[in-house]
């Protein structure tokens, strides 16, 4: 998914696209043992790689 709301750090580019992270990788509260977590969506710059941004795309996760 593309997205111009951002501005890159790193080179100045405005072409973003969104990518998450596959397998077990999921953040999770720090107490607790058994939360299945949340996936993560990062932000990436299409010019340089940087992360822009990350977000859990399950915030109840941690309330």
């Amino acid at each position: 998914m593309e997205t111009n709301t951002y501005s890159c750090k790193a080179c100045g580019s405005q072409s973003f696209s969104e990518g998450k992270l596959d397998g077990y990788a999921a953040l999770r509260p720090v107490n607790t043992i058994f939360s299945s977590g949340s996936p993560l969506i990062f932000t990436v710059c299409t010019q340089c790689g940087e992360i822009a941004s990350i977000k859990a795309t399950k915030p109840e996760k941690f309330k």
